[in-house]
């Protein structure tokens, strides 16, 4: 454990964790997020919290995660075949290794269990995957045959899939076409010009709202690279709002966020065993709308 005396009123706790810890802006806000960071022996999770002089900081690693209904998930379809999940931001989609545990896996079988139905008998199997940062719809097979008709759909660019994000600066619509390789030259996933390299990536930019120095934009994907949507809208000159990766080519002035400003909001495919249409949608949650709402233009503003 760490602790600290604050000797100048203002500081942010994540910035003043960041000086402390000596530690990169990624980490400092994942300290506090995740229930590490208490002030004056309370608590503190939100970033952008003031302190004020005097105050004492402490750093304590091994404090669990506090409980977070919002941070369960909400099951949003589940038939004998598939299962979709309300995701999260900050939540995997699948574990990355045997040992993490609280992935969107996990929270479908803690829905399961809190409703009385078997948890651990029924397998999931892995259909698509939306980033860790990312919140919204996320769907699972529970059957082999399932899993093999929606990766077909997958496959043929057939499963709708429309996200809604904001991106710094004035976003233009239009369409997006690119080659992306895992390591553009600098450790970066990113497009390539060389014809003969990467996978074909397009992604469909439509404007939804102008907001103060950002852009709500609602995007489909006509195919579902890693970090596709994150990676187009850098590369023109727009990464998302609460971008840690793709924005070190960035010079325009930087919005700070609690979260990556990222929302799988729409999910539509042909159920891979009855031929229905299945249609969902999630609206972003209270900590992306508190975001938008922020940045919004309000009369007389």
């Amino acid at each position: 454990m760490s602790d600290w005396i604050v000797d100048r009123a203002g500081v942010t706790v994540s910035a003043f964790v960041k000086e402390r810890a000596d530690v990169p802006w990624t980490v400092a806000k994942r300290h506090v997020t995740s229930g590490k960071v208490f002030v004056d022996g309370e608590r503190v999770t939100a970033i952008d919290a003031r302190l004020a002089a005097g105050q004492r900081v402490e750093l304590r690693m091994a404090a669990p995660r506090p409980h977070d209904p919002a941070r369960e998930g909400v099951l949003v379809y589940d038939d004998p075949h598939v299962v979709v999940i309300d995701k999260p931001a900050g939540v995997s989609s699948v574990p990355y290794d045997e040992r993490e545990t609280g992935t969107a896996m996990d929270l479908v079988r803690g829905a399961w269990r809190r409703m009385g139905k078997p948890a651990t008998t029924v397998p999931l199997h892995v259909v698509h995957r939306i980033d860790r940062a990312t919140s919204g719809l996320l769907a699972f097979a529970k059957s082999k045959r399932a899993e093999i008709g929606l990766a077909a759909q997958l496959r043929a660019h057939e499963m709708e899939r429309v996200y809604v994000c904001v991106a710094h600066g004035e976003v233009r619509p239009g369409t997006i076409e690119s080659q992306l390789v895992p390591d553009r030259g600098d450790g970066l996933r990113g497009s390539t010009s060389d014809p003969e390299r990467g996978k074909r990536a397009v992604t469909h930019v439509a404007v939804r709202e102008p907001l103060r120095g950002a852009t709500l934009c609602e995007v489909r994907l006509e195919t579902g690279r890693t970090h596709q949507i994150r990676i187009h809208l850098a590369e023109g000159g727009h990464p998302l709002v609460g971008e840690t990766v793709y924005i070190r080519d960035y010079r325009g002035p930087v919005i700070e966020s609690p979260r990556l400003m990222l929302h799988a909001a729409t999910l539509g495919f042909v159920h891979p065993i009855t031929g229905e249409r299945v249609a969902l949608a999630s609206e972003p949650p209270a900590d992306f709308a508190a975001v938008v709402a922020r940045l919004a233009y309000t009369k007389g503003a």
